[in-house]
């Protein structure tokens, strides 16, 4: 009996948003401790093209055929022997194998159950999908990494991003003041989600009007306009800088190291537990996520070219499945 298929956008080759292309696979079967999603919706985020142009997890991943996607919302469909906490029909969210292949972008993925949890119920699939991988990573980098506590400031690079705006909006919850760099046209928006000071890079230099942060988390990179470096003029001695893309170069660890500033490299790390936490800010409304568009699964290079545009107010998603 041959092996059911489902749709999914694959990769056969490396390079520009033109390599993604619909096609039928074999459908993914749970092994135990897995369960089987049905996906409604896959989040799109910026390890997506870099991974599909070479860069990002293309290392993990291999070379291609693979398909791209770590976050997912839908339904579970399936679950494998031992799994006792989820089952068919339950509402799932998730960032299942980071940074190895998920297949987000599919009908259905497989992972271990507890890489999941449950969807926010005040959130659509669409809304749901766009919030794992961004809000893993701010959640841990400000509680895990950070260990952010009220009254301390703390500065945001890319404030407006899909990170950036959990960031702000988690920081705040726990009583930090938060300075946010973001274009002008964003500020409005984030002083509602929690940013207490904004300011627009197109025409200041933040470190010309921010001082005394205890806590700077970099999501642009040393390699963007020396972000890094300069970060290390507003931050306190003893203040902790953490830097995403790129992790921290050893000129810049040097620079912290004499002047008795911290720094730390940061990756997301799957957590059922940390999306359950975050379900429950989102469901007491004391945290929010935003979808700038939603596209069909077909649209998946549209989707990545807008996103490679680098100017998007929050999260893309794929719409995958009714």
């Amino acid at each position: 009996m041959a092996r059911s298929m489902m749709r999914a956008v694959v990769q056969d080759a490396l390079g520009g948003p033109e390599v993604l292309r619909v096609a039928e696979v074999p459908r993914p079967e749970p092994l135990p401790t897995e369960v089987l999603v049905r996906v409604r919706a896959a989040g799109i985020n910026p390890v997506d093209w870099k991974t599909r142009q070479g860069g990002g997890m293309a290392g993990v991943l291999g070379d291609p055929p693979f398909t791209l996607g770590w976050d997912v919302s839908g339904v579970v469909e399936e679950v494998g022997f031992g799994v006792t906490t989820l089952a068919p029909g339950d509402e799932v969210y998730g960032m299942p194998w980071f940074p190895r292949q998920a297949g987000g972008y599919a009908e259905f993925v497989t992972a271990p159950s507890r890489q999941f949890a449950r969807k926010p119920g005040t959130l659509s699939h669409e809304e749901a999908a766009a919030v794992p991988l961004a809000a893993l990573t701010a959640w841990q980098i400000i509680v895990d990494t950070a260990r952010v506590t009220a009254g301390q400031r703390v500065l945001v690079h890319a404030a407006a991003g899909g990170v950036g705006h959990f960031a702000v909006q988690f920081a705040r919850h726990l009583g930090a003041r938060v300075v946010g760099t973001a274009r002008g046209s964003r500020h409005e928006w984030l002083g509602r989600l929690g940013a207490a000071e904004l300011v627009d890079y197109t025409e200041r230099r933040f470190e010309d009007v921010v001082e005394d942060i205890d806590v700077v988390i970099d999501l642009l990179g040393e390699d963007h306009d020396a972000t890094s470096t300069r970060s290390l003029k507003v931050l306190k001695k003893g203040g902790l800088l953490v830097a995403v893309p790129g992790g921290v170069a050893p000129e810049v660890r040097q620079a912290a190291d004499a002047a008795g500033m911290r720094t730390s490299g940061f990756l997301v790390e799957p957590d059922g537990a940390d999306l359950t936490a975050i379900a429950g800010l989102i469901d007491k409304g004391e945290a929010v996520v935003e979808v700038e568009e939603v596209f069909p699964l077909e649209e998946a290079a549209r989707a990545h070219r807008k996103g490679e545009d680098g100017h998007t107010r929050g999260k893309l998603v794929l719409r995958v499945g009714a």
